[in-house]
């Protein structure tokens, strides 16, 4: 050490120096539930049993506490108040998101106006401009933006700004990971205490009848119906006057105060909906049944006064004498049941019921409660708060009492009753009720209740004296097993007598009473009192009476009798019962009781305490002397005999129950502890345990034999007695004892049990576990109980033993704790402690030495481990952290006892010792090898003992030597890598193994991290061998780059963090199944690591800081050489395997995805003309697997933090020497890094800001939790819930996109529960974090531009940078952040202009975009910085006069690509901002001279006009086809300028998008890419390129507009136009494709094939064989869907749509033809434009035109604006048909369109059918469909009139042609088919076609001009009929036997018809089949045939 510097030697000892042990042996009282503790009466000697338990009781606990731990002076940030007031330290952060959504609210409500667009329509978009910018009132200017400025001092200025206010630290600011991976938190078992269950406090408020005559006493339990069991002792209450209670004056000798108690607590473990309160009340024994004794209450009412009130007064004085005779007996009355259903919330209840089934109290101790600290439950059990229930306090009325049967009085008749309540209300009809009122209030009780009594009276803290009535606790009796080791003395017995029968006895047994007493002895002096009292009476009684019920000779009793059994239990304790008559009628001299008879139970059966039922027999006379020693059946032979009833049967049913925590009840328990208290305290032999004799010899046995049994017994009790077993095995595994002079050695057995032991409580399915499969009973009783076993002396040896100070048991205080050793040694501490006693304590020195010598418990414990075999070893391993525990924690105590601390810890432990643990260590890292090799089930087991082994490493580094303990960590890593050949696996244990070691609380020093790379002592572990790296004279500069990687050397001297790297490195490099696991694993294990030393306040001071930084510098280089794989945030979809290091993100915020993705395509593409930055090909990247976007986004603030806080300048000096490929690199990350921070706004936080309010509760929980060992496994099951890891599903992370629309998935959950005041403070973190993370971003900017302006710039690294900047500013940032990038950008413009503006082109068209949309910004601060930015890129391009032209080319652009946004976009700051540029202009002195002023105004003056197009394009917001005409126009007028109109096709490509017209949004860029087309002919000839527009006819015949270009004489060259980054090959490319997909989506299949003839050669002839392959693919998919949809798919539905009224200004008496989706009915564009243009006009101003009449202009009301819309279907002339085969061709490329509209020559629409006309309408429009809009106007309009027999003809085709396609379909479809027959032949309809015909074939018309027409009609019939024959044929075919008779209708129809029609169709008009000309009759036949073959392909035309 001697070599480190002084400022090194501070800060080490600062983070806890090397010597000093971070462990603590501490004694922490036990919390006590009550004012004092529960003790057994004063003043007895106890039995050793009794006295161990209670010493275990009360003792305090020793807890292992680590030292830098629970100072809370060194955490000030741990203090709850800081942390909670953590975000008050935060400034807000403005982000104009969040502005805009304020404002936005106020401004949609604005009332709606119908612009109109004439303005435009004349005017270029030059000239539009009618607003003068002068008139404007700039923004305040940038002050010393013009001024001359060094640029060093510009920088160092920026610098300082941007340093001021930053938080310290960034993980403050970064929600809490996941917690899945969080191994290192060690949970903390939850103290052993007492078991409760759910609290309901019940209060007794009212309890009266009709008439009150006399006192009442109530009792109160719960019962579970479903389990038939009582489920709590009685509460005994009563609410009697002080009249009444004056009745019973002479019978209460006192009243104590706890016996006034009206409210209790009652404990339910296992709620459930069978539960019920019952309440019973009885009254003073009288005379009479129980129903003559109720008959007044029934009858009389104390309200109705007269004759009544004198009975009641009666009654009362009746009552008052019987009162004052039989007070102290019982009768019982009445009862109640109150069903606790609604109280445990029912529907919670179900939901977990299925769990409470398998919890028999589960695990009380692992899993954190509720606040409350008092219930400890099973995690599953419920307790009323976990359950969710609502419940308020309720209060219960009841008015209707059930009269009690004395016939029916036991628990069994009560289950019975009780079941029948629950089914029905069947119980109130056959037992009578009583009317009165009960009313009480039920509440869930809270832990703290103001005056409260145990059940053994003892008050609970906190206890006021002042109040008169106290809370009672009511014992509970669960259900089930409840698995709580006892932790209080209790000793309570209670008895139940249940029946007697005296049926045969004697006349005078009738009202029969039994007086119970609990006796010490056999005179009637003797007995005890010990008896609890019921209420309003004394708190013990030595007697209690059990309720009579009148005349009955085997009467049921309900009786409980509480008894508080003594602590020391003789053969003389026994239960006595003495039977009397009880004579009710008062006679002469008589007295009350009549003695009947005696029984009695001994409480002792071999020493054992008797429970259960028993049925005694009862002795007719007084007993005999020593009776108590027998049992009442087994009493030997008396004389004179006993008189027994019945001839000694048993005729007294009696159950007896303990509940203590002393008795043990199991004979396998009360025989070990026997045994093991003969050991330590003289006995006499032979021994007597339960039934057997036990000689001296036979001790050593027998013990051995019981610790065997141990695991035999029940496991409640085993688990009851938990502490006090493990206790005693642990001593006689290191207690030498001798028997009969022979040394025994129980050690082995002593082991062998505790390991069954610990098996079978984990096996238990009944206990819980915490998550790391640790038994939580086990886990408390190592944390808390257990301690170093004390050394008796051998008890054989008189004398050797140390007096002990209390010989009942070892006292309460500190001394007990400490064993009897280092009582021993305290002698030797003084001595240590003050050398002037040195010499004086030699006698006490070799007492210490004789004591050292006997074993050690750590040492036989790793002894036993070692030499176990068999199961006992498996077992071992398999809970190996049970014994790791054991063992650290006595070592920690001995060191602790014998004082080791200060001695060198190499000598601490024997070298055995070393050697067992080493053994340890090897055999359990074999057998985590070893369990990973077998299937998945084993591979949970291996995890978990992997972690047990990573905690013992962790403790025995504050124990041991280290450098032991680094060679153990290094055999292990060694030894896992040999046996393991699964990598994921063996990469995944070694990180959770690292993981734990890490989070030790001395890791900085472990890694010494103070090093730095120049000053390396020799690592002081002995086990590195390090070589001092200072001694070789290398170079500085490679020292550097080596910081940055993991070296050798690094490794060697920074031993972990080295480990955890190679493990970081390993994984991201691995692949294969299940490895993103286990990235996700290592980058979590580096993030919490570095999040702790951020969060620890050791490391505050930045020096720390820095020095920490560079412990962790080589993460720099494996977050570097990991690029490839990291998410990439900033992608379209995840999926798209896209370049990250070119292609700039124009139109990052966007929300379609058009112009990313084209924007992909082309900076994908291998031939990118110019590209920003080198291409990945360059780059040497090794393919790996991606990673997560939360693993991401955390290896991300690993690097952020790193560098924030390391040295800066050793940054500087890194970058400097770094290769240019290295930085592109670096800013490749930087990119990303700006993405993955992008603020997500307060509606929308996702995963960075959503658990943030967690955060801001506990940022520094996570390092209290690593170093205080965690909280409750509770606690971390509800964290886990809470956030379901992204690698749970992995496939959504993937492919989500980070967009603003598309917020996280798993905000859902998260979203709900938050109230506004959390949201904000959420928002205000994350708002910060994406401030500081992106202050950081920036920093490193500045750090890579200050260190390479030394190298020459030529590498594109501007390029990069601005990229990175350009990235920035796309994204939703704070002011703060704008302000400081704009600061950046223009000192990189003053810096590196030229540069800028000659090579860097397409950054500066995404540059000039981004400055102008926040130009536009609603922030005043933001909207200054930008003008200030936007004013300097022009000032700086003006140098290159080519240059300036560009940027106004791109300035214009870019706005023209923003106002197509419209959405989100202000013209009005706009407008602010192009004023205040015009005034930096005119203030700019400098460049006055120059033609610059001019020139930026007519800049300003263009883009002005551009900002009116917007305005109008924002009113017509609400119409899309009023909107896309404007864009269409606006796009038409820039005709002379490719570049803005390629923008605008893309904006309505964007609008169309949104609108989901897929097919015209494709042909927008298919316009756009031929307008590209045009222009890359003018440039290059290449043959593979399309020829100009011409080549784009096959896709549309519209394209062909595009080829105006040429004509325009534009040299490409001149002046910046077509600069874009369109204009190249790859940008037409980009086009097509997208172009293709979105045609796809649209189902136009074929015109996919169409785009792809144009770009396949393209591919061809750059060779990319990776696109073509894609692009087949695609061609393929085009294909296989015409094939498979076929003529499923949905072309357009066509409206033509006429407005007519001067309202519509010019759209008035235009007529267009609507597209709108296929299957819109009429009424829907109808209601769409009435609507809209009723918002415009108002409602009543709006008509719609119903018909298709042509309109009259004069008959309309000249105010109201008109709406003709009707139905159009495209239209071909007979020569288009033949080309338009397919269904596609026919919806295809469509001009002209036909409407059809019946009339009369009467006028009115619909006549007689001679007299109906029809008129055929054919519209041609503009452009043919589909277009780059979905309206086109009408240019052309024919007419043409059938006459009705025309219409008769055209009719009869249109049915011909349905039937013959309902013949001819394939498969056939029967109801189709029916359907078109029924039309035709059915009986109802043949009126049609035969009406037809009729009217116009019965006779030949008289004008010949009709006589082609009749014949016409004539052959269309015949062809009618005879497909009506073929569809009858058909139809006879496809039906069932269930259809025949319809067939015969149907066929019968079809005859008739063809009968009535038979005559007229035969009948051929004879002129025209005279021959004018004699023709050979064979031609005749032709030109007939080929009249039909005419007739057919008109008919396919009507189709």
């Amino acid at each position: 050490m001697n070599h480190l510097s002084s400022l090194d030697m501070e800060l080490a000892q600062e983070l806890g120096d090397f010597t000093e042990d971070s462990l603590d042996v501490v004694f922490t009282p036990k919390e006590c539930r009550t004012l004092q503790p529960s003790l057994p009466e004063e003043g007895v000697e106890l039995e050793p049993h009794v006295r161990d338990c209670v010493q275990t009781y009360v003792r305090e606990w020793l807890i292992v506490n680590r030292k830098n731990q629970g100072n809370p002076e060194t955490c000030g940030f741990r203090k709850a108040g800081s942390r909670r007031d953590f975000h008050r330290t935060l400034q807000k952060q403005t982000f104009e998101s969040e502005t805009a959504e304020c404002t936005e609210l106020g401004t949609q409500t604005a009332p709606h106006s119908l612009p109109v667009l004439g303005a435009v329509s004349g005017k270029g978009p030059l000239t539009a401009c009618d607003f003068d910018l002068r008139s404007l009132q700039p923004d305040p200017r940038l002050e010393n933006l013009l001024q001359h400025v060094s640029s060093e001092d510009y920088e160092r200025r920026n610098e300082e700004a941007r340093r001021a206010n930053r938080p310290a630290e960034l993980f403050a600011l970064y929600p809490p990971v996941d917690e899945e991976d969080a191994v290192e938190i060690r949970p903390v078992p939850e103290c052993p205490k007492e078991h409760l269950g759910n609290r309901i406090l019940v209060k007794v408020l009212t309890l009266k009848f009709e008439i009150e005559i006399e006192p009442l006493f109530a009792s109160i339990a719960l019962y579970d119906v479903k389990e038939r069991k009582k489920i709590s002792e009685n509460f005994h209450c009563d609410l009697n006057s002080d009249q009444f209670r004056g009745f019973l004056r002479a019978h209460t000798p006192s009243v104590a105060a706890s016996s006034q108690a009206r409210s209790a607590v009652f404990s339910v473990t296992f709620p459930s909906p069978d539960i019920y309160l019952v309440i019973k009340i009885e009254k003073v024994l009288q005379q009479g049944e129980i129903g003559e004794c109720a008959e007044p209450y029934l009858v009389l009412k104390e309200s109705d006064g007269g004759k009544s009130k004198d009975k009641v007064e009666k009654l009362k004085l009746q009552a008052e004498s019987f009162c004052q005779r039989l007070g102290k007996y019982r009768m019982p009355f009445a009862w109640a049941p109150i069903s606790l259903n609604s109280f445990f919330n029912v529907s919670s209840l179900e939901r977990e019921l299925s769990d409470v089934e398998a919890v028999g109290g589960r695990g009380s101790l692992g899993e954190r409660r509720t606040l409350s600290q008092s219930r400890r439950l099973s995690e599953r059990a419920l307790s009323l708060e976990d359950s969710g229930s609502t419940f308020k306090t309720t209060s219960m009325t009841i008015n209707n009492f059930f009269k009690q049967e004395g016939d029916r009085l036991s628990d069994e008749d009560l289950f019975k009753f009780l079941a029948d309540y629950k089914r029905s209300s069947s119980l109130q009809r056959r037992v009578k009720s009583i009317p009165g009122l009960l009313k009480l209030e039920l509440s869930s009780a809270p832990d703290m209740l103001g005056c409260c009594l145990t059940p053994e009276m003892l008050p609970v803290r906190p206890f006021s004296e002042t109040r008169t009535r106290p809370h009672k606790e009511i014992l509970e009796f669960p259900i089930r097993e409840v698995y709580a080791p006892h932790t209080v003395y209790r000793n309570l017995l209670y008895v139940y007598p249940q029946r007697l029968n005296f049926a045969n006895k004697l006349a005078s047994a009738r009202n029969i009473t039994i007086k119970i007493q609990f006796m010490c002895g056999e005179d009637p002096s003797s007995a005890m009192p010990v008896i609890f009292g019921k209420s309003s009476g004394p708190e013990f009684l030595q007697e209690v009476y059990t309720a009579i019920t009148y005349h009955n000779k085997s009467p049921d009793f309900y009786e409980e009798v509480k008894i508080k059994l003594p602590a020391k239990l003789t053969a003389n304790h026994h239960l006595l019962f003495t039977f009397y008559h009880i004579s009710c009628q008062q006679k002469q001299g008589a007295s009350v009781e009549t003695l009947l008879g005696y029984s009695w139970l001994p409480i002792l059966l071999n020493e054992r305490l008797q429970t259960g039922s028993y049925c005694l027999p009862v002795a007719l006379e007084k007993l005999p002397a020593n009776y108590s020693l027998h049992s009442a059946e087994k009493v030997p032979l008396q004389n004179p005999p006993i008189k027994w009833a019945e001839g000694h049967k048993g005729v007294f049913n009696i159950e007896v129950q303990a509940v203590s925590s002393v008795h043990t009840q199991d004979n396998h328990l009360e025989r070990f502890f026997t045994l093991c208290h003969s050991l330590e305290s003289q006995v006499t032999f032979p021994l007597r345990v339960l039934d057997q004799k036990i000689s001296e010899g036979a001790l050593e046995h027998e013990l051995k034999l019981s610790i065997i049994c141990l695991n035999s017994s029940r496991l409640e009790p085993l688990v009851l007695f938990l502490h006090l077993v493990l206790d005693k095995l642990f001593q006689l595994s290191v207690q030498s004892m001798v028997i009969a002079g022979q040394t025994a050695n129980f050690s082995q057995f002593a082991f062998e049990s505790v390991v069954a032991i610990a098996n079978s409580l984990h096996n238990s399915k009944d206990l819980s576990k915490d998550h790391q499969g640790r038994n939580c009973l086990l886990a408390s009783y190592v944390h808390y109980v257990f301690r170093l076993p004390e050394l008796h002396r051998d008890p054989h040896k008189p004398g050797s033993s140390p007096a002990l100070p209390d010989p009942r048991y070892h006292t309460y205080g500190r001394t007990a704790a400490t064993s009897v050793s280092s009582k021993l040694l305290q002698s030797r501490v003084m001595s240590n402690s003050n050398p002037d006693l040195a010499g004086a304590h030699s006698t006490a020195d070799e007492e210490v030495k004789s004591i050292m010598s006997s074993k050690h418990f750590h040492e036989e414990l790793a002894l036993q481990m070692v030499v176990s075999t068999g199961m006992v070893r498996e077992t071992v391993f398999k809970y190996a952290w049970f014994f790791f525990e054991l063992l650290v924690k006595s070592m920690a105590q001995y060191m602790h006892n014998v004082d080791k601390r200060d001695s060198l810890r190499r000598t601490r432990f024997s070298d055995r010792f070393k050697d067992d643990i080493t053994t340890i260590v090897n055999v359990v890292t074999s057998e985590i090898a070893a369990l990973l090799v077998k299937p998945q089930k084993e591979n949970e087991q291996a995890e978990k003992i992997n972690i047990s082994l990573a905690f013992f490493l962790y403790d025995l580094l504050s124990l041991m030597d280290r450098g032991f303990v680094f060679n153990l960590i290094r055999h292990y890593c060694n030894q896992l890598s040999a046996k393991l050949s699964n990598l994921p696996t063996l990469i995944s244990m070694r990180l959770e193994f690292l993981r734990v070691l890490c989070s030790h609380e001395q890791y900085l020093n472990l890694n010494l991290f103070f090093m730095s790379a120049d000053t390396a002592p020799v690592s002081p572990c002995p086990s590195i061998s390090s070589q001092n790296s200072s001694s070789g004279s290398s170079l500085q500069d490679q020292k550097i780059a080596g910081m940055f990687d993991l070296t050798p050397e690094y490794r060697q001297q920074h031993f972990l963090t080295g480990l955890l790297f190679t493990e970081l490195a390993a994984a991201l490099d691995a692949e294969g199944e299940g490895i993103s696991r286990v990235q996700r694993k290592a980058v979590s294990a580096i993030h919490s690591l570095l999040s702790n030393h951020d969060l620890d306040p050791r490391c505050a001071k930045p020096e720390v800081k820095v020095k920490v930084a560079a412990l962790y510098l080589p993460l720099v280089g494996i977050i570097l050489d990991a690029l490839p794989q990291l998410y990439d945030f900033t992608a379209v979809d995840a999926r798209g395997g896209k370049s990250r290091s070119s292609g700039s993100y124009e139109e990052q915020d966007g929300e379609s995805a058009i112009h990313q993705s084209v924007a992909l395509a082309i900076a994908g593409n291998h031939f990118s003309l110019k590209s920003s930055g080198p291409l990945p090909s360059s780059l040497p990247y090794k393919q790996c697997s991606l990673l997560s976007a939360d693993t991401t986004r955390n290896l991300m603030t690993c690097f952020l933090w790193i560098v924030k806080n390391a040295e800066q300048s050793l940054i500087q000096r890194w970058i400097a020497d770094l290769p240019s490929m290295q930085l592109n690199r670096i800013l490749d990350l930087l990119f990303i890094c700006v993405s993955c921070f992008e603020y997500k706004g307060k509606q929308s936080s996702d995963k960075v800001s959503t658990q943030v309010l967690q955060k801001s509760r506990d940022v520094k929980a996570r390092l209290e939790e690593a170093l205080l060992r965690g909280e409750g496994a509770r606690g971390e099951m509800m964290r886990r819930c809470r956030t379901p890891g992204n690698d749970r599903f992995p496939g959504l992370s993937e492919n989500l996109r980070w967009k603003k629309d598309q917020t996280h998935w798993r905000q859902a959950n998260d979203k709900l529960d938050k109230t506004k005041a959390e949201l904000d403070q959420e928002a205000l973190i994350s708002g910060n974090l994406a401030t500081e993370a992106n202050l950081i971003i920036l920093d490193m900017q500045e750090n890579i531009i200050q260190a390479s302006s030394a190298l020459d710039w030529k590498d594109s690294l501007l390029g990069g940078v601005l990229r990175v900047l350009v990235n920035s500013l796309s994204c939703d940032q704070s002011t703060t952040y704008l302000t400081h990038c704009f600061a950046t950008l223009r000192a990189l413009i003053a810096r590196y202009g030229d540069l800028l503006f000659e090579e860097e082109l397409e950054q500066c068209a995404d540059l000039c975009q981004r400055v102008l949309q926040h130009c536009s910004s609603s922030m005043d601060v933001t909207r200054s910085q930008a003008c200030a930015t936007l004013y300097l890129v022009m000032r700086f391009s003006f140098g290159a006069v080519s240059n300036f032209a560009r940027v106004k080319m791109q300035v214009t652009m870019s706005l023209a690509s923003l106002v197509g946004k419209a959405a989100d976009f202000n013209e009005e700051h706009l407008r602010r901002s192009l004023r205040t540029i015009l005034a930096y202009a005119e203030e700019d002195t400098a460049m006055q001279t120059t033609l610059f002023p001019i020139q930026v105004e007519e800049l300003l003056r263009n883009l002005n006009s551009i900002l009116y197009d917007t305005v109008k394009m924002k009113e017509f917001q609400e119409d899309p086809e009023m909107l896309m005409d404007l864009m269409y126009r606006i796009a038409k007028s820039y005709q002379t300028s490719p570049d803005l109109r390629l923008t605008w096709l893309q904006n309505m490509a964007e609008k169309h998008t949104k609108r989901k017209c897929y097919t015209e949004a494709a042909m927008c860029l298919v316009h756009a890419a031929a307008l590209v087309a045009e222009y890359l002919g003018m440039l290059e000839d290449h043959s593979y390129l399309p020829v100009g527009s011409v080549s784009f006819q096959n896709i549309s015949s519209n394209v062909l507009e595009e080829s105006a270009v040429s004509d325009d004489t534009l040299s490409p060259d001149a002046d910046g136009v077509c600069s874009g980054r369109y204009f190249t090959e790859s940008g037409l490319v980009g086009l097509l494709e997208q172009a293709a997909e979105l045609f796809s989506t649209g189902g136009l299949y074929e015109t996919v094939n169409e785009v792809y003839k144009l770009v396949i050669p393209i591919l061809e002839a750059h060779r990319d064989f990776r696109k073509l392959t894609s692009t087949h693919s695609k061609l393929q998919k085009a294909f296989d869907s015409i094939i498979s949809k076929g003529h499923k798919r949905m072309f357009g539905t066509y409206f033509r749509v006429g407005f007519y009224g001067s309202k519509f200004g010019d759209l008035d008496e235009q007529e267009f033809v609507y597209k709108e989706p296929a299957i819109t009915k009429l009424p829907e564009i109808s209601h769409r434009l009435e609507g809209f243009y009723g918002q415009c006009f108002g409602a009543e101003f709006v008509e719609v035109i119903k018909d298709s009449t042509p309109v009259d202009k004069s008959k309309l009301d000249p105010n109201k604006a008109y709406i003709q819309i009707t139905f159009v279907e495209p239209y071909f002339d007979e020569y288009e048909m033949k080309d338009r085969v397919t269904y596609f061709e026919k919806n295809f490329n469509l001009r002209r369109f036909m409407y059809t509209t019946p009339f009369t020559l009467e006028g009115r629409p619909r006549g007689e059918l001679q007299e109906q006309y029809q008129r055929n309408t054919v519209l041609t429009t503009t452009h043919a469909f589909p277009y780059i809009k979905t309206r086109i106007a009408v240019v052309q309009k024919e007419e043409f009139v059938l006459t009705p027999i025309e219409v008769a003809i055209e009719d009869m085709k249109k049915k011909t042609l349905q039937l013959a396609v309902a013949i001819n379909q394939e498969p056939p479809d029967a109801k189709m088919l029916q359907m078109v027959l029924q039309g035709s032949v059915g009986a109802t309809v043949n009126q049609g076609p035969l009406e037809v015909a009729q009217v116009f074939l019965a006779e030949i018309p008289a004008d010949p001009k009709l006589y082609r027409h009749h014949n016409k009609l004539r052959l269309c019939f015949k062809e009618f009929i005879t497909r009506c024959g073929e569809a009858v044929e058909k139809n006879k075919r496809l039906i069932g036997a269930d259809q025949r008779e319809y067939q015969q209708e149907l066929k019968k129809n079809h005859s008739r018809l063809k009968e009535s029609l038979r005559p007229m169709l035969e009948r051929k008009i004879p002129e025209l089949y005279k021959p004018l000309v004699r023709v050979d009759s064979h031609k005749r036949d032709s030109f007939q045939r080929s009249s039909f073959r005419k007739c057919d392909t008109q008919l396919s035309q009507g189709s």
